[in-house]
């Protein structure tokens, strides 16, 4: 199913009171439902919530947006990198599974060099497969491992987008 509204709210609602120890979490502040000058792929889309959250010991970060990202009252949770060049993930499916509720995110690199299939393999082997699960926070005490997840899947994603450049395929 896609991630709704009340998704997007309930993960937001953990976020706010969340105090995670390892992460800063900075609101961004959104006028109108919309986060003014943030990206030109923004621009005029509604946004539930924004947040600027880094991790201060490896001076890592990303923006985490809850936004209609095609704007048909579906919603997304859109991972930008820090420096807001391009975007790291674009969630948007939760599948309710025994223990919880997990978004479901697949690695599809679209790259028009003709090694998708390698970064792809690379993914499957370092990470076991290309669709990564990460479990919604049940409570704000959640928030700090739901956001090392989204790190790693960050963080994973940019190191296969990459492996055609550290190792010749031909």
């Amino acid at each position: 199913m896609s991630l709704e509204k009340k998704h997007a709210i309930y993960i937001a609602n953990h976020i706010e009171k969340s105090k995670p120890v390892t992460y800063e979490i900075k609101k961004l502040e959104t006028i109108g439902d919309c986060l003014p000058k943030f990206h030109q792929w923004t621009n005029g889309k509604k946004t539930l919530a924004a947040y600027e959250v880094t991790r201060p010991e490896s001076d890592t970060g990303y923006y985490f947006l809850f936004i209609d990202w095609h704007r048909n009252d579906n919603y997304y949770l859109v991972l930008y990198a820090h420096d807001r060049s391009t975007t790291c993930a674009e969630i948007r499916q939760v599948q309710e599974l025994e223990d919880g509720s997990y978004l479901i995110w697949s690695y599809k690199p679209f790259k028009r060099d003709g090694k998708n299939d390698q970064r792809k393999a690379y993914f499957k082997q370092m990470f076991g497969s290309t669709t990564v699960q990460i479990k919604l926070p049940s409570s704000p005490e959640n928030v700090e491992e739901f956001f090392t997840h989204l790190f790693e899947l960050c963080q994973n994603r940019k190191r296969a987008d990459k492996i055609v450049d550290v190792f010749d395929f031909e």
